[in-house]
């Protein structure tokens, strides 16, 4: 078996995520395919290069010494199949990239952008890894990341490229069943929820880290789900579990969106570019992009009435905002 640009690209994402079904969810494939990727690797390279722990995968010494290889020449051919594309849309017209996580704000910002870059040929790419993200982004593959940062749990920011910040500090809500006991109350205790399972998407970054803390830091140890937030909707409305929500997420008829008390969960929200090149050619938009996307997230802020009530009683600038 002869090495291949995609099997070093499958060695970078296990050191990059250090779990291999996160890996495999980053490449696209299924953990089984990439598992016995791996095996085939090792067994043509004769070792070991990932120990297998219960906590993920860890290179082994000569596992970091064929990464420390293998990672510029990735790199390499990431930028050049950038260049090449974005030499391509240069002769076609503008293009403009954009990477995000989940956010109830991103059909405004698209809306809001069509309307001010007539002409340009907008793109979305969605992924529910920041740091997947923020990797396209330095590699080239992006032109902005809207991405959420876990409270507690920084983001592996490559370097080069520069922050916007859109949010310090975004509260997390806490959604239920509509017949939930806590969801009579406006703001809702952490103790209060101490017997229900939660809901946690392992793939996003930070998300179990900073729940678990904050859970810890309660004294509360509840039984835990991991599963993708569009399976969690189906267990939450019918009472078998609660999770953790964006406030900006609107109103159901079969679920209760609330408040916690003290806001113990919460993330910040940013737009990560590359710095512009003087002497190449136009930059991408950056400044209207963030002013866009901060009319567009205050349009989705303001249009739920659990988030509004709440941004009132924070004294938020959104409300200020023009």
């Amino acid at each position: 078996m002869e090495l291949e640009v995609r099997h070093l690209r499958a060695l970078c994402a296990i050191a990059d995520t250090g779990s291999l079904h996160k890996a495999a969810r980053l490449l696209g494939m299924s953990q089984p395919s990439l598992t016995t990727q791996l095996r085939r690797i090792e067994n043509a390279l004769g070792a070991e290069l990932f120990t297998r722990e219960r906590t993920g995968c860890r290179p082994t010494p000569l596992g970091r010494d064929v990464l420390s290889r293998a990672r510029p020449l990735v790199a390499q051919l990431a930028l050049l199949v950038s260049e090449t594309r974005a030499a391509a849309a240069r002769t076609d017209g503008a293009r403009f990239r954009i990477g995000s996580t989940a956010s109830r704000a991103l059909a405004g910002w698209l809306r809001r952008l069509r309307q001010r870059l007539p002409g340009t040929d907008i793109t979305l790419h969605m992924d529910v890894s920041a740091n997947a993200l923020l990797r396209a982004l330095a590699a080239g593959q992006l032109d902005v990341a809207f991405v959420h940062e876990v409270e507690g749990c920084p983001l592996r920011v490559p370097d080069g490229l520069e922050r916007l910040v859109l949010v310090d500090r975004e509260p997390q809500f806490i959604s239920m069943a509509r017949d939930h006991p806590a969801a009579a109350a406006p703001v809702v205790d952490l103790a209060d929820l101490a017997e229900d399972r939660w809901m946690v998407d392992p793939t996003v970054d930070g998300e179990w880290d900073g729940l678990r803390r904050v859970l810890g830091a309660a004294g509360i140890d509840p039984p835990v789900l991991h599963a993708d937030y569009h399976t969690a909707a189906s267990l939450i409305v019918v009472g078998e579990a609660v999770a953790p929500c964006q406030p900006t997420s609107g109103p159901r008829d079969d679920m209760a969106i609330r408040p916690l008390r003290d806001d113990p969960l919460a993330v910040r929200l940013l737009l990560y570019h590359r710095p512009a090149d003087p002497g190449g050619p136009a930059a991408p938009p950056y400044e209207a992009a963030y002013a866009e996307l901060a009319a567009a997230y205050r349009e989705a802020a303001l249009r739920t009435s659990a988030y509004r009530q709440w941004l009132l009683r924070h004294g938020s600038p959104l409300l200020r905002a023009g």
